[in-house]
């Protein structure tokens, strides 16, 4: 029989280029154990609909299984002249059992086949993701809980704007990660949906239980329509959706670990186990995980925009371009499933410098705004609040002071409303705790959002 199961109607071999450049055993032989898997649900299916015999149904089990053994004990030789995984493993299923073999197709197509594999296997990875996630968000909580009074300076424009806890720095982190998890729990259940039975596009003739098999698999249903089965790929942008989003939350946090790792910062340190030398410079020490992160968000980007350009403007139904999905998706799994674990490993070993963090806050006028605050408490209309405070800055660059390093005088002179109750107002510390409303930076708001996001995550792994 020749390596091409479906070369029956041709009349000469494939050129041995253009054979190679069709291929995608290369890259697809990672679907395996989901292809096995869906030929085994498949042939219990035909047997139990009379499709096929109940003993060529078990014939066929017992190949496919005998062949999963192969492949995991590294027996099994791919072969790129049988085109991907699904003929590489019938092509040796047939060799294995004979005829029967070949009956294993009846009712399926390598349209809907591939989409079921594909969907097996994200649905697999999604989990793993939504683990990995969760994890993350865990050690960014650590940090938090383990560092709840230490002050830093909140930035905007990167320019001094308030003084922020670093527990809540780490909680906008541990947000933006679980709106990633929303994403991620929201299309696994578009991708749930089992697309075996479509056949090449049309559906088949014979008396298939799409149901049944949709049940043994973990699917909590079957697509609708025979060619948006095999065309459809939304699954997999969508999936590069969340990737793209989710890869840019690391990469800001890692621009952000990136410069308080650095001698001008001096805000954290990074475990060495997370940063290399230089080969010049013995002194050094660069963060390369952050750095590496923050670079592979672009081909994270890639990836999706690829995925994109290919779907545009293809017709219904499968079109070969469609073998091109797969490479920027398995790229874009590996790129965040490595990602994740690597951050996850690097935020529970960072070590936190408060006493740097504290001396950043104190610069920069940190609390001007504060004073505008107890002015307003006072009866002033904010507008003239901020004149003052603006004038009461200008006067502290003039002369080299800090707010809080003021004399009663001095403040007096913007406003006589000022009174000496307002060394309790400009401190890091008063700053901090005046702002307890829900999803402020004092410490008793922060308490109870580490309490709530520490609930969510148990809530999401059960």
């Amino acid at each position: 029989m020749s390596d091409k199961l479906w070369a029956g109607r041709f009349t000469q071999p494939t050129d041995a280029f253009v054979e190679e450049f069709t291929a995608s055993i290369n890259f697809d032989q990672r679907l395996y154990r989901y292809d096995i898997l869906g030929s085994v649900t498949h042939a219990g299916m035909l047997a139990r609909q009379g499709i096929i015999a109940t003993e060529e149904a078990d014939t066929i089990i017992r190949g496919l299984n005998d062949i999963l053994a192969e492949i995991e004990a590294g027996q099994f030789v791919f072969s790129v002249a049988r085109e991907d995984i699904h003929m590489n493993i019938e092509a040796r299923l047939i060799e294995k059992i004979g005829p029967v073999g070949g009956k294993l197709h009846t009712a399926r197509s390598r349209n809907d086949q591939v989409a079921l594999d594909v969907r097996l296997y994200l649905r697999d990875e999604v989990d793993a993701i939504a683990l990995s996630l969760g994890q993350l968000q865990s050690a960014l909580l650590d940090q938090a809980e383990g560092n709840l009074d230490v002050i830093m300076p909140g930035y905007t424009h990167l320019q001094t704007a308030q003084p922020v806890l670093f527990a809540h720095h780490m909680l906008a982190y541990v947000e933006m990660l679980a709106r990633d998890a929303g994403r991620l729990h929201d299309l696994r259940s578009r991708l749930n949906q089992m697309p075996l039975g479509a056949g090449a596009l049309a559906g088949t003739t014979f008396p298939i239980d799409r149901e049944w098999v949709a049940a043994q698999l973990g699917f909590a249903g079957v697509t609708r329509n025979s060619l948006d089965s095999v065309s459809d790929r939304d699954f997999a942008l969508e999936f590069c959706s969340f990737a793209a989003i989710m890869m840019m939350h690391l990469s800001r946090l890692s621009e952000e670990l990136i410069l308080w790792s650095s001698a001008d910062f001096a805000f954290i340190d990074l475990s060495d186990s997370f940063c290399t030398g230089s080969s010049i410079m013995p002194q050094k020490k660069n963060p390369d995980v952050p750095e590496l992160v923050r670079g592979k968000t672009g081909r994270v980007y890639g990836n999706l925009v690829s995925l994109m350009t290919l779907m545009k403007s293809l017709p219904l139904a499968y079109n070969k371009d469609m073998q091109e999905d797969k490479e920027p998706l398995f790229d874009t799994i590996d790129t965040v499933r490595g990602s994740l674990k690597v951050f996850a490993a690097m935020i529970a070993e960072m070590t936190v410098r408060p006493e740097q963090m504290e001396i950043a806050a104190g610069r920069g006028y940190s609390t001007a705004t504060d004073i505008a605050d107890y002015l307003v408490r006072k009866g002033l209309p904010f507008r003239n609040a901020h004149e003052v405070v603006g004038k009461t800055v200008r006067y502290c660059i003039e002369h080299g002071k800090d707010i809080p390093g003021l004399t009663l005088d001095e403040f007096r002179q913007f406003s006589a409303d000022i009174g000496a109750d307002i060394y309790d107002y400009v401190t890091l510390e008063a700053s901090v705790n005046a702002r307890k409303a829900t999803g402020g930076t004092a410490r008793e708001a922060v308490e109870r959002e580490i309490a709530r996001a520490r609930t969510a995550l148990e809530e999401s792994a059960q």
